[in-house]
C-alpha cells in the first residue's frame, strides 16, 4: 500500500525566517524573526505542512563562526517557534565555505534530496520560499515551485531576475506567501 502524499514546504532561513544582518547571524543575541515569519510559519504548521528549513551557512566553512554556534542559534530558533505552536519537520544546512564546490550548497539540490528522502510528496504542489537568486535557482533545479520574498536580500534579488530565472510568485514576506502555498 502506498503512503499518502505529505504537504511539504521548504523555507530559507536568513532573510526569510530571520532578519539578515548583511553579515552572518553568529549568536542568538543577534537573531530576530523577520516581519511576518512567525505568522506564516504558524499558519503552515496549523495546516499540517511538513516544514523544512534549507539554508547555506558558509560562515562555518569560511571560519567566521563554529558549527556548534550555528546549531545553538538553530536550537534557540526552533524552541522559540515551538513555544508558538510551530513544528519544524527538519533542517538541512550546507556548512561549506562560499568557494566550496560541494553538492549541498544551493543552488544545488542535495539538501532538498536528503531532507525528504523516503517522504512521499508531490513536487508539483511544493514550494521553496527564499530571498536570493540561489534560492530560486535551487527550487527550480529541484523541480518545485518558488516564491521570492522581499525581505532580506529579496528587493535586490527582484532587480536581478532574468527571463530564464523567475519565481512563481513575488511577495512581501513569508506571511504573504502562505495563500499561494495553500492553493497548490
Amino acid at each position: 500500500m502506498q503512503k499518502p502524499l505529505r504537504k511539504v514546504v521548504f523555507i530559507d532561513r536568513d532573510g526569510v525566517i530571520n532578519v539578515d544582518l548583511w553579515k552572518y547571524v553568529e549568536t542568538w543575541k543577534e537573531f530576530r524573526f523577520e516581519k511576518g515569519a512567525l505568522e506564516g510559519l504558524k499558519a503552515l504548521s496549523e495546516k499540517g505542512f511538513d516544514i523544512f528549513i534549507i539554508s547555506n551557512q558558509a560562515g562555518v566553512g569560511d571560519g567566521v563562526f563554529s558549527e556548534a554556534a550555528m546549531w545553538h542559534v538553530h536550537e534557540k530558533m526552533v524552541a522559540a517557534m515551538a513555544k508558538r505552536g510551530i513544528k519544524i519537520r527538519g533542517t538541512r544546512y550546507c556548512t561549506h565555505g562560499k568557494k566550496g564546490n560541494c553538492d549541498c550548497r544551493k543552488p544545488k539540490t542535495q539538501l532538498f534530496e536528503k531532507a525528504v528522502a523516503n517522504l512521499p510528496f508531490d513536487k508539483e504542489k511544493t514550494y521553496y520560499v527564499g530571498d536570493k537568486l540561489s534560492d530560486i535557482a535551487a527550487g527550480k533545479n529541484f523541480g518545485i515551485r518558488t516564491i521570492l520574498v522581499r525581505t532580506g536580500y529579496g528587493q535586490e534579488t527582484e532587480k536581478k531576475l532574468t527571463k530564464k530565472l523567475q519565481p512563481d510568485h513575488i511577495v512581501n514576506d513569508l506571511r504573504d506567501a502562505v495563500p499561494f502555498i495553500f492553493e497548490a
